[in-house]
């Protein structure tokens, strides 16, 4: 009898590691924040055409993907003369591990993604953790930007500053929903609980900046997953074969 009951246990123990595996996987993944939360929804949701997303906005709301190149009517330059539409400026002090954001600015212009003929306009206001561009980083201490951190805070503490950008040279995906706003006007925007996400990077490029430097830790969550899955199949495997014979 007890060998029949670890021969019984046996199988489940790939399934009870894989099991642990996941959960691994899973709260590696979920230590990126609200990353991780843009990074599933830029390879998950289902695209479709700028018209077709038109058409969409007078329904039932759906959360789809779209991709065309920025266009403005109107723009403003940065120091490279590059037509820009939106530029948010960040400026954050060390904090432990991390970062901590002390100042928050952005300009913007109206804009859309054109596809041929067809154009929708983009929700700028709702772009938040959602605007995944290649951001361009300077490093420094307080003491560099008294003015621009909080008071008393050290003036060896690391600050950095970061800069995103969209312009109207730039191919974009926007992950949202369509709708009519008050205006009549159709946009993308937020919606179903999800976020407006804009990135003008291929979708790979986009995962390795939202990784922000932590690429090992991505790796490390990817091959606990993996190892997770095969795991259970190997256990539920055996214990159907165990079953059978």
């Amino acid at each position: 009898m007890p060998g029949a009951i670890i021969a019984a246990v046996i199988p489940l123990l790939p399934i009870v590691v894989g099991l642990l595996s996941l959960a691994l996987g899973v709260a590696l993944l979920r230590s990126f924040g609200p990353r991780y939360r843009v990074g599933r929804l830029i390879g998950s949701t289902p695209e479709v055409t700028v018209a077709e997303a038109r058409g969409l906005a007078g329904g039932p709301a759906r959360y789809v993907r779209i991709g065309g190149r920025v266009d403005a009517e109107d723009t403003f330059e940065d120091h490279a003369h590059r037509p820009l539409v939106l530029r948010r400026s960040r400026v954050q002090v060390r904090d432990g591990d991390g970062w901590r954001t002390v100042e928050d600015s952005r300009e913007t212009r109206p804009f859309e993604v054109r596809e041929g003929l067809e154009g929708i306009a983009i929700d700028a206001d709702a772009l938040d953790d959602g605007l995944v561009v290649m951001p361009r980083e300077s490093v420094g201490t307080a003491a560099d930007l008294p003015d621009r951190v909080p008071e008393g805070t050290a003036p060896e503490t690391s600050i950095r500053m970061l800069i995103e950008q969209v312009s109207t040279i730039d191919h974009a995906l926007v992950m949202g929903v369509p709708q009519a706003g008050s205006d009549g006007l159709l946009r993308m925007g937020a919606g179903l609980g999800r976020p407006l996400v804009l990135t003008t990077l291929a979708p790979d490029e986009a995962m390795r900046v939202l990784a922000g430097g932590r690429s090992r830790r991505a790796l490390w969550a990817a091959v606990a997953l993996a190892v997770g899955f095969v795991l259970i199949t190997i256990g539920v495997v055996w214990l159907v074969v165990d079953a059978v014979l």
